[in-house]
């Protein structure tokens, strides 16, 4: 019997191959259990369409993620705080404010866990930040913070 994988199953292989199998085993156990389908061709078919949808809307996403690379690049964050008696910021500049600024000022929308900010940041000056946007790229952001 064959059977296409739809999950891992440890000793017999990966999702997405088509194994022979003993027909009991195929059956009771990776049919039952829900790791494998019976391989049809119309089984078949529909996997290959899935693994077509889900390659292009990873392209897309590369594409998308590219794109958003560049403009970030091109982007100075200004962020107005209030200093303390000798010049230095009541706090540190955080994740949270660096996404939340991103929104406000140049309608860039990211999650605050993909700011990477290698020492905190507590004194006014220009800063440059990583953002890991996934998908290996990382894109490069200036923070500039003025007292007020």
């Amino acid at each position: 019997m064959k059977v296409l994988l739809v999950k891992d199953v440890k000793g017999l292989g990966k999702a997405g191959e088509i194994k022979e199998v003993k027909d009991g085993y195929g059956k009771n156990f990776l049919i039952g259990k829900g790791f494998a389908k019976l391989a049809t061709n119309e089984v078949i078919k529909k996997h290959q369409a899935a693994l077509r949808r889900k390659a292009e809307q990873e392209k897309e996403e590369l594409e998308r993620l590219k794109e958003l690379e560049k403009t970030l690049s091109n982007v100075t964050l200004v962020i107005k705080r209030k200093l303390g008696a000798n010049g230095s910021l009541f706090g540190a500049v955080t994740k949270e404010e660096i996404a939340e600024e991103l929104k406000k000022q140049h309608n860039i929308d990211i999650d605050k866990k993909i700011v990477e900010i290698e020492h905190p940041i507590k004194a006014t000056g220009i800063y440059d930040i990583t953002l890991k946007l996934g998908h290996g790229i990382h894109a490069p952001l200036k923070v500039e913070i003025d007292g007020e």
